[in-house]
């Protein structure tokens, strides 16, 4: 007798074993005969978007789809009491977690047809970087809530602590605040980075100069953001600094810039001729977005003049090298054209009324 309850148990476990591979293998064959009527849907439609939420989406779905047939199997076969048991609790852990991939993946895919769609690197991005930023924070901020909610699902199925599933669901909020108390530098920059998805005050591939470092926003994070310095070193600041100290922003409103060059000549200069010579540098160069320009005396000394030079440029990289071009071909100009405008000194000689000799600068 015991022999044959034996072979039973074995007969039990082989049924069950056949009837989990063909489930696995119906699960799977199923899958593949819908992505590949998705995948044949998405190749007709001229959007992109399609595409990029099936390539997200292909992963889960294959799980779920075995997780599925796995427990419309455990169905149909009698099992002991402990197994049946075992395989529910297995399935209260494994359906939430693949439910909330799935959700991840959808997020992430929405996201990236954002990117998809508002591409930075055009010369008129404000939008594009605005919506950008946006989506790419409030992203992580429902990434979070998902992970959340499917870790307090997955406590949920376990009944010893089912309660606590239940009461970290009911009051987040205090939860909140007892982390908090503990760490308040973290949950200040995570109130920050929730306070930047929606004030704006920094965007992706924004100019901004920030302790004394002059840099474009390279990534927003909910905690940190990462500008990437013009020699491209990497400074991370704390979100909540954008928000409590004062930065400078030079693409807040749009990309182009105003560039000032400063040059030092003699007082007895001709300003006029540097002038038309400044107009013909500008005029000349591709890199003026032909908007405005001019060439102003802002301050006297009795040694030099001051002149400032104003060109506008697309953008803060083009003004700096413009203003570079300026400065080169002005200085390179008053060398070999005007030497007279080079800036001296005149010293009056003692016992020679009127007579004054006059000392380059630097000698």
């Amino acid at each position: 007798m015991g022999d044959l309850g034996l072979s039973h148990l074995w007969e039990q476990r082989l049924a069950a074993a056949v009837t989990f591979a063909v489930a696995i293998a119906i699960a799977l064959v199923s899958y593949r005969i819908a992505m590949l009527a998705l995948r044949r849907f998405t190749e007709r439609t001229p959007s992109r978007a399609d595409n990029i939420v099936v390539a997200r989406i292909a992963a889960p779905l294959r799980w779920i789809f075995v997780a599925v047939a796995l427990s419309m199997a455990a169905r149909g076969i009698d099992l002991p009491a402990h197994q049946a048991a075992l395989g529910q609790q297995i399935a209260g852990f494994v359906i939430p977690a693949l439910v909330g991939w799935m959700v991840i993946a959808t997020i992430r895919a929405a996201n990236d047809i954002v990117d998809l769609r508002y591409d930075i690197s055009v010369a008129d991005n404000l939008k594009a970087r605005r919506k950008r930023t946006r989506y790419a924070i409030l992203t992580r901020i429902a990434v979070i809530c998902v992970v959340f909610i499917t870790l307090c699902m997955m406590l949920l199925s376990i009944p010893a602590i089912r309660a606590v599933g239940v009461t970290l669901m009911a009051s987040a909020g205090l939860a909140g605040l007892a982390v908090g108390a503990a760490a308040q530098p973290a949950l200040k920059n995570l109130i920050a980075g929730i306070q930047l998805a929606f004030t704006e005050p920094i965007r992706l591939d924004d100019v901004v100069i920030i302790e004394n470092e002059w840099g474009r926003i390279e990534e927003i994070r909910l905690t940190y953001v990462v500008v990437r310095i013009w020699d491209d070193r990497r400074l991370v600041v704390p979100v909540s600094k954008f928000l409590e100290d004062s930065f400078q922003n030079w693409t807040r409103s749009n990309a182009q810039l105003l560039g000032s060059v400063f040059v030092y000549v003699d007082p007895a200069a001709d300003v006029a001729r540097l002038r038309t010579h400044v107009e013909r540098l500008v005029s000349d160069n591709p890199r003026w977005d032909k908007r405005f320009w001019n060439l102003q005396v802002t301050d006297a000394t009795a040694d030099a003049l001051q002149l400032r030079v104003l060109a506008t440029a697309q953008d803060a990289s083009i003004a700096f090298d413009l203003r570079c071009d300026i400065r080169e071909g002005l200085m390179r100009y008053i060398a070999t054209e005007m030497p007279e405008a080079i800036v001296r000194r005149r010293l009056l000689t003692d016992g020679f009324a009127g007579h004054t000799t006059t000392v380059p600068e630097g000698h």
